[in-house]
């Protein structure tokens, strides 16, 4: 099912003709630091190209994808950042694996540079390049386990699980992900 835009920046369809808020900043988590090693340049401009169109049709600004898990060890390289425009969106593949990490060197950075450490000045560090909290978290396979490679974005965003390969994983997946998304009524971190 595909989402359009609105002129109020919601999104619509046929079964929902009510907008729903709008999506500034996805994330996608999916896969391990081997399986985004594995891939080469051609399948990461696929799949990048593939998820922006997606994340740009609905109005998205920012898209970052980040591996589900896989601290490194001495055989899996690194794969390197990749940052594209797509439409209007920034996307960005980062393949940093432990949220906890990066959690601890934006402090370790804010304390650095003397910056008061307060939420804004961690989440400018902790989302960038968006300059929002996510608004969408899809998270790439089972629906038991929270992903290890974020931890603050997980706070305030809703979270959808699609059960797919990472392998396969692709612009249908990210559209059904928007669909139960636009579905739900956004409770910011509340429980009720």
């Amino acid at each position: 099912m595909l989402w359009w835009p609105t002129w109020d920046n919601g999104w619509v369809n046929a079964r929902n003709p009510d907008p729903t808020p709008q999506l500034h900043h996805l994330v996608v988590v999916g896969g391990t630091l081997r399986d985004w090693a594995d891939w080469t340049d051609e399948q990461w401009s696929h799949r990048i190209s593939e998820l922006g169109k997606v994340a740009d049709h609905v109005g998205a600004n920012w898209l970052v994808i980040r591996p589900f898990a896989g601290p490194p060890d001495e055989k899996t390289p690194t794969p390197p950042a990749r940052t594209t425009t797509v439409g209007a969106c920034v996307v960005t593949a980062l393949a940093e694996c432990d949220g906890r990490r990066r959690f601890a060197r934006a402090v370790a950075d804010l304390q650095a540079a003397a910056t008061p450490i307060t939420d804004r000045a961690i989440d400018a560090l902790l989302n960038a390049p968006a300059d929002v909290d996510p608004d969408l978290v899809v998270i790439v396979g089972a629906g038991h386990r929270t992903p290890p490679s974020l931890m603050w974005e997980l706070a305030y965003s809703e979270l959808v699980y699609i059960d797919a390969d990472w392998r396969h994983f692709g612009a249908a997946h990210l559209d059904e992900a928007i669909g139960a998304y636009a579905s739900r009524h956004r409770r910011f971190g509340g429980i009720d």
